[in-house]
């Protein structure tokens, strides 16, 4: 039986392939622009990507798909479900949600037995993709296009990421967090934990190491009462996956989850973290 509503997402949601293929979401490629070459952003591990990173003359530069990327990924939606739920990376960091619009104008153009909408999940990484996977869960329970954009709704002011970053570097070069700059020079000498959550990324705390940087990641997550079965985590890294693997261990073990997924940050993700990076992403339900 055909589903009622289709999902759509861009790659800075990094999600785990198998959450991707299980629920059958549409994901739009964001563009990585490196050594004067443009790349559709991918899922796949690429160790030498971030040794090239080290070494660059100018750092990578990101852009959002193009309004004809985006109609074509709703076209490919449209023929699995009537309805279309399109969820975007936060439009404070970047014009993804605005160039949606416009691919969802076209489609309306061409199909308007189509019904679109279009949702700024207001942050990005797997706390964007706790939004999508949960509105493709309800896609997939039978709810309709109300029903899906009302979950996701609900959803979006109980998702963040805590990461441990091993320089503010390449954040810093970016210049898509202005006031990272300032703590770039201010944190030489340590390793920050910080927080994206409802659109802010701010300093929770920091460290000598980053082994004691991300000691203290479960912690405060025990400390803010997140644990149990309401609890889902994805461990997110950058070219780190035994890392990784560990920490979701651990956590499993000492917040009891019900569910932890592993997902590498795609490469327009991970230019702007640079190689190390490892964090946990959390949606925490009612």
């Amino acid at each position: 039986m055909m589903a009622k509503v289709a999902v759509v997402t861009d790659s800075a949601a990094s999600l785990p392939a198998s959450l991707r293929a299980q629920y059958d979401i549409e994901v739009v490629p964001l563009n990585l622009v490196f050594e004067d070459r443009s790349y559709p952003d991918g899922l796949e591990s690429n160790g030498n990507f971030y040794q090239a990173l080290k070494t660059a003359r100018r750092p990578p530069t990101t852009t959002s798909a193009s309004p004809g990327t985006h109609l074509e990924a709703l076209k490919r939606a449209a023929a699995k479900a009537p309805s279309i739920l399109c969820i975007t990376v936060s439009s404070r960091f970047s014009g993804t949600y605005d160039a949606a619009v416009q691919g969802a104008q076209m489609l309306a153009e061409e199909r308007p037995d189509v019904q679109v909408e279009v949702l700024d999940s207001q942050s990005a990484t797997m706390a964007e993709g706790f939004v999508v996977v949960e509105a493709a869960r309800a896609a997939a329970a039978g709810a309709d296009l109300a029903g899906v954009l009302k979950q996701a709704k609900e959803v979006m002011p109980r998702v963040g990421i805590l990461a441990v970053i091993d320089t503010l570097e390449y954040l810093a070069r970016s210049g898509r967090v202005p006031r990272i700059q300032a703590w770039a020079s201010a944190l030489l000498s340590v390793k920050p934990i910080i927080e994206l959550r409802e659109q802010n990324i701010h300093l929770v705390t920091r460290a000598r190491t980053r082994q004691r940087a991300v000691a203290q990641l479960i912690p405060i997550l025990e400390q803010r009462g997140l644990r149990g079965q309401g609890l889902h985590l994805c461990v997110q890294h950058t070219n780190a996956l035994r890392d990784a693997e560990r920490l979701a261990g651990e956590a499993t073990g000492r917040l009891e989850p019900s569910e932890v997924a592993v997902s590498e940050f795609t490469l327009v993700m991970g230019a702007h973290t640079g190689p190390g990076l490892l964090g946990l992403a959390y949606y925490m339900q009612a």
